[in-house]
């Protein structure tokens, strides 16, 4: 992927961790021209709340999200109805890989 400018394009995608505690989960978004994590949350658990508040924090970081693309792979968290609202909500197209 690529991008001319930031806020252009995001990826979007969750991995888990081994700790000494467990695993936690750690989902994240990537803005493609920087290459830089502009949103990211970690726990203990699996669940649609953890993309979301990923999500969340980029937003907020990067404020401006007019003609944005958010991609992601088809994980259920981010093809949740609360998840797809939200792009839709700040103006952000979905696109979805495999």
């Amino acid at each position: 992927f690529s991008a001319d400018r930031p806020n252009r394009l995001w990826v979007a995608d969750l991995t888990y961790v081994a700790t000494w505690q467990g695993f936690v989960y750690v989902a994240f978004v990537v803005d493609v021209f920087s290459r830089r994590i502009v949103g990211w949350r970690v726990s203990s658990s699996l669940r649609t709340d953890l993309a979301l508040d990923a999500l969340e924090q980029a937003i907020h970081f990067r404020a401006d999200t007019e003609g944005l693309i958010h991609h992601s792979d088809r994980g259920g968290q981010y093809l949740s109805i609360r998840y797809t609202e939200r792009l839709a909500e700040a103006g952000i197209e979905p696109s979805v890989g495999c």
